[in-house]
């Protein structure tokens, strides 16, 4: 296959009528399959569901959730027979059982080709040489990237998470030009290069970082663009769908196109389960439309986001998802106000003197909420006069006031202070449900 052919403009341009006569085509075949799982089939056949006349029929089939996938472990939702199965991924189980999705060789092969389709959307090419930073094994978000550049003929190097000075190894060696990388530790690696006195600009190669895996803001973002000198591409995902590739940004960077003949999209009201127009935040709620060994019906996903409205300037027909706001479990609640904490991100990256790092923690103090962030600053604000850090601190203070109207407590730390982990940044620390030692 032509490595041209990621450009399926048949798809991709395709147009809304046509599209969404093959949502309505494969939901129906999806509803199908599903019928053949035990959960579904005692779900569907309780509202006596086998097709659907239109789309706006969604709203008929039943929500699932994590916790469903939980307490019909481990095979409740298969739909093919056991040696079908070519591969499984699962959540790490902490709090019960894990979850666990099921793929054939065609759902393993057509997430492949999604992906190849988002990186070729955001402009990489056979000729880019491609760093995957992020963990293989049970997690998607490595091997997903991995089989995608593959298959659009990317060198890969499947070098993994952490190890800094080998990663930079790494790219001066081979010329590396796009790399996968959580957004925390791509401004980790910026920190690195900058003690090691290497140029992003002038000493490597890199062009496109292809970002995800955890809640970040616009800000984060253009801090990596400006630190690193290249154009960092947003991506979104989730192993109960595929992996990463159920969204991705194009060159426009204006949202991220969903791909809608793989799966239908809702945004419902979180508390009602009311579907909600386009524009309007909410819960995203996803359909698999070709999953073959799992396939999942109006998947709560508790990812809060809204679909753009307006066309894109790159053509796609595919609607666009805005950045994930948060979780609505991620939601906190101080004194009864609710604050998401990547709006305390946007605050803190506006901020030209703050570093890279923070961490956002909650105690109780005389019965009341207390909120205190921990921020790292740049050297030259550790290093400067006492007045500049206690300006910087007072007004990180009245930003953030403004912005959450909750007064927290700012403490500031030195440039790279704060833990930081290889894998996904650990920013909330909860202290109020901890029993008192």
């Amino acid at each position: 296959m032509a490595h041209d052919s990621y450009w399926e403009k048949e798809i991709e341009l395709l147009p809304r009528t046509e599209l969404n006569k093959l949502q309505l085509e494969r939901l129906n075949t999806t509803i199908e399959r599903a019928a053949h799982t035990p959960f579904y089939k005692t779900r569907l056949g309780k509202r006596n569901i086998t097709s659907l006349k239109s789309l706006r029929q969604v709203h008929e089939l039943p929500f699932t959730t994590k916790q469903d996938l939980r307490d019909h472990f481990p095979f409740g939702f298969l739909c093919v027979n056991p040696k079908q199965i070519l591969r499984l991924h699962s959540s790490s189980g902490t709090t019960g059982n894990p979850t666990v999705v099921f793929h054939t060789r065609q759902d393993i092969d057509t997430w492949s080709n999604i992906m190849a389709r988002c990186l070729y959307m955001s402009g990489a090419r056979a000729t880019d040489v491609f760093q995957n930073m992020m963990g293989y094994g049970l997690f998607t978000g490595g091997l997903g990237l991995h089989y995608g550049a593959e298959k659009l003929g990317m060198l890969t190097i499947p070098i993994g998470p952490g190890n800094s000075k080998r990663q930079i190894w790494f790219m001066r060696q081979f010329k590396t030009t796009a790399i996968h990388v959580l957004p925390s530790y791509a401004l980790r690696l910026a920190g690195l290069l900058s003690e090691m006195g290497i140029s992003p600009q002038k000493d490597l190669t890199l062009r496109m970082a292809f970002i995800g895996a955890e809640p970040h803001s616009r800000e984060i973002r253009l801090k990596i663009e400006e630190l690193l000198q290249l154009k960092a591409y947003n991506s979104y995902g989730l192993s109960e769908m595929c992996g990463p590739g159920v969204a991705f940004e194009c060159q426009a960077q204006s949202g991220m196109h969903i791909w809608e003949d793989q799966f239908f999209v809702e945004i419902i009201d979180p508390d009602s389960g009311e579907v909600m127009p386009d524009g309007e935040q909410g819960e995203l709620v996803l359909t698999t439309l070709t999953r073959e060994a799992m396939p999942l019906l109006r998947y709560r996903t508790r990812d809060l986001t809204c679909i753009e409205t307006t066309p894109c300037s790159c053509g796609r027909t595919h609607r666009r998802l805005a950045r994930i706001k948060g979780r609505t479990d991620d939601m906190l609640i101080i004194n009864g106000v609710n604050i998401f904490p990547i709006q305390i991100e946007q605050v803190l990256m506006r901020i030209p003197e703050v570093g890279t790092n923070y961490e956002i923690h909650i105690d109780k103090e005389n019965y009341m909420d207390k909120l205190h962030i921990w921020v790292e600053i740049e050297r030259q604000v550790s290093t400067g006069a006492p007045h500049q850090a206690e300006f910087l601190q007072k007004k990180i203070q009245a930003e953030l006031a403004g912005e959450i109207t909750v007064n927290p407590e700012v403490t500031l730390v030195g440039a790279y202070n704060l833990q930081a982990a290889d894998g996904k940044a650990v920013r909330v620390f909860d202290h109020r449900n901890e029993e008192n030692k």
